[in-house]
């Protein structure tokens, strides 16, 4: 993970790096489209980082509409080997507390119509299948949990995140049955963005957000203001752990 750039990819509640010194800003263009916006590197607590909000600089981008193979890809080209994405979730099961931290293992797409795969079988190589038995990078992994336990943030070490379609959010029905199906927590980027990293052969993992109960968790429905509190708080707790996270992964030894 020391040997090559390292990137964050910011989700709602993240759209820009406080105390990130700009030395500049990339525009890309990529194969694939355009990117949600222009790589911004510069050195963030005395290390590079590039990083990229995934909805825009604003805000605008709905997760349906997020161009993840360009986002992907401009990190790729940018010489990035490390991805530490951030991203709000809604939590299932019962310690998903709003403001918690929690860093899964696994994954479950419910997502469809998206551009999901660089591999489209027109190339040379034809029909490429990726191995996803664990598709978080786990050395990343157990770097987020180390400085949380470092900092005391109480993170949950593990989880299954729910990855669907949106912008809307879901029916009680069907939180039901993502948790029958094991899931702990429920956003709307985690795929096809996680799948597009490992094919790219990236060192990816997710640092989520529980911003709010889902749906039928709790009493009354999900407002936005509720989320915006909740976020507010938790991405105090964020921006604590991203620059010791950082600092660990520069500490460890080139592959």
């Amino acid at each position: 993970m020391s040997g090559g750039r390292l990137a964050i990819i910011g989700g709602t509640g993240l759209t820009r790096l406080k105390d990130l010194e700009i030395s500049r800003r990339e525009v890309m263009h990529t194969p694939y489209g355009e990117p949600s916006g222009p790589l911004t590197i510069g050195q963030y607590h005395g290390h590079e980082v590039l990083f990229l909000p995934r909805h825009g600089a604003h805000h605008t981008i709905p997760p349906h509409q997020v161009n993840y193979r360009a986002n992907l890809w401009a990190l790729k080209n940018a010489g990035v080997e490390t991805v530490l994405a951030v991203a709000a979730v809604g939590g299932i099961t019962q310690h998903m507390t709003p403001g918690r931290i929690a860093i899964p293992d696994q994954i479950i797409d419910y997502t469809w119509s998206r551009h999901h795969t660089f591999f489209e079988g027109d190339g040379d190589d034809g029909v490429t299948h990726v191995d996803m038995t664990y598709p978080y990078n786990e050395g990343l992994r157990q770097t987020l949990i180390a400085a949380s336990r470092e900092l005391g943030l109480g993170a949950m070490e593990r989880g299954t995140y729910a990855a669907t379609q949106g912008p809307r959010l879901e029916t009680a029905a069907e939180i039901d049955r993502l948790e029958r199906d094991g899931c702990d927590l429920v956003g709307m980027t985690g795929m096809p963005e996680t799948a597009l990293a490992r094919e790219l052969e990236l060192c990816y993992a997710c640092c989520a957000v529980v911003a709010n109960r889902a749906a039928g968790r709790s009493e009354g429905l999900i407002t936005m203001e509720d989320i915006a509190r909740h976020l507010d708080s938790a991405m105090g707790r964020v921006k604590q752990l991203l620059p010791l996270v950082i600092k660990r992964c520069r500490e460890l030894p080139a592959p």
